[in-house]
């Protein structure tokens, strides 16, 4: 039980990092003597200290003889940082608890190093949760590409704007504010440039007091229509990428040898078609408001799909959620 209660503190405090760590993972670290919490500590940026230098930094001398929870076994390689299994050792800890192992081909196997000096280790507490906050860690190392994110905005009958192609606002200030947290949480944002035609969007977040990092953006132009007075073309808000080839798996293939680990899809309806054709979206966040636009309204897919129902792809129901005005579906990949 106690182990549960202070892997629950760990998998908090790595949240903080939600913003700023990637490539990384969110990883919390909890130092504990005695039943008493001596040291606390996230990963709070890549290139910067691990979870775990920094709770035992804070625990200080009390590190030594005490059990140290982490939401992600203890790397044990020396990239951009230290290994955190060297940290552990010289800080003479008895036991440690991690929720997940590594998977990664170098930073892993630092539970067996650990076992091998002598610190009793065990793994797997709390383990889905830990996979649940870090999906698009786990996922590049499964796949070797980027978690893809498609965002719609539609009417009750499936329409993203009205026979005149007015879009804005579909959705209300609420489920707009969430969009902002989507793109604080992906590496880049994929248009068309036909959405940047018609809406010159900034493509940016710009929520409250947001101070992380920018995603960036990428623009899908293989006809070379974007000009500089666009707000995406102003590269002081945020950096962009314009394509002119733009199958799917070639831009997730790009954009992972960039770094990218996660990808928000904003549309229109022929980048969104093409995404979705293509296999390649993992969650999709569907905003529906409560209006209808009719026949005449532009739909949300550009183009042919399923003939019959039975070969209709299916996603499954992660969530439903009341935003505002609005309703959100949370659909993750079959």
């Amino acid at each position: 039980m106690d182990d549960a209660v202070f892997m629950a503190r760990a998998l908090t405090l790595a949240e903080a990092g939600r913003f700023t760590v990637s490539p990384n993972p969110m990883v919390g670290c909890v130092v504990v003597r005695d039943g008493e919490i001596v040291g606390e500590g996230f990963h709070e940026r890549a290139g910067g200290p691990h979870a775990e230098v920094g709770a035992l930094r804070r625990a200080g001398d009390r590190a030594r003889g005490a059990t140290v929870y982490v939401s992600l076994e203890p790397c044990n390689h020396t990239g951009r940082t230290g290994p955190c299994t060297a940290a552990l050792l010289d800080a003479g800890v008895a036991r440690v608890v991690a929720a997940v192992a590594d998977p990664h081909p170098q930073a892993g196997g630092g539970a067996a190093a650990l076992r091998a000096a002598g610190v009793d280790v065990v793994l797997g507490v709390m383990e889905a949760e830990a996979r649940r906050l870090n999906t698009v860690f786990f996922h590049g190392i499964d796949t070797g590409r980027p978690f893809v994110v498609a965002k719609a905005a539609i009417s009750i009958d499936g329409r993203i704007a009205a026979a005149d192609g007015t879009s804005q606002w579909l959705t209300g200030e609420a489920a707009r504010e969430r969009v902002h947290r989507l793109r604080a949480e992906a590496d880049a944002v994929v248009v068309g440039s036909g959405t940047v035609l018609a809406d010159n969007p900034r493509l940016t977040c710009r929520l409250d007091g947001y101070t992380g990092t920018q995603p960036l953006r990428v623009v899908l132009d293989r006809r070379g229509r974007l000009g500089p007075d666009f707000h995406v073309m102003d590269q002081s808000q945020a950096p962009t990428l314009l394509l002119a080839r733009t199958e799917p798996h070639e831009v997730v293939a790009r954009l992972w040898d960039r770094g990218v680990r996660s990808v928000l899809v904003e549309g229109g309806a022929g980048v969104l078609h093409a995404f979705l054709a293509a296999g390649l979206v993992d969650r999709f966040e569907v905003h529906v408001a409560p209006v209808l636009l009719g026949d005449r309204g532009r739909p949300l897919l550009a183009g042919p799909w399923a003939e019959t129902l039975a070969d209709a792809p299916r996603f499954a129901l992660g969530g439903v959620a009341h935003i505002g005005a609005d309703a959100v579906l949370t659909l993750e990949a079959a």
